[in-house]
């Protein structure tokens, strides 16, 4: 029952028009998180522990930690990266992750950034 989305307008690169938005009602209401400290569009993100069938389990330390990258245009080769510990309350920027367009966790402990001409970057939590 909850999620979080994430998306913006690549036309303005401005912080204001990346945004992201949770629901805990199946995706029937959302509500905006904090800004994330990006510019153009989000156009990844993956809960670190992934997202079990059952839902998010509360005595999980990863149950809410997000990572997201985002893309400028027109280059799309510059975006940054952020990941909050909250599902957006407080963000922190990730300043070594820039140009990437995606992002998966295999667990809480093993993630991956995906971009241009094959870049590959692991993080981990």
């Amino acid at each position: 029952m909850n999620g979080i989305v994430g998306g913006g307008d690549l036309a303005n690169n401005h912080p204001h028009h990346a945004e992201a938005a949770t629901s805990n009602d199946g995706g029937q209401t959302w509500t905006l998180t904090k800004r994330a400290p990006v510019e153009g569009a989000i156009f990844g993100l993956a809960y670190a522990d992934g997202m079990p069938l059952g839902g998010i389990q509360r005595d999980d330390p990863y149950a809410r930690t997000v990572v997201i990258t985002a893309e400028v245009q027109p280059n799309f080769d510059s975006g940054a990266a952020a990941w909050t510990p909250d599902e957006g309350q407080t963000w922190y920027e990730l300043p070594q992750a820039d140009g990437y367009w995606a992002v998966a966790f295999a667990d809480p402990h093993d993630g991956w950034f995906v971009g241009n001409n094959g870049q590959i970057l692991k993080i981990s939590f």
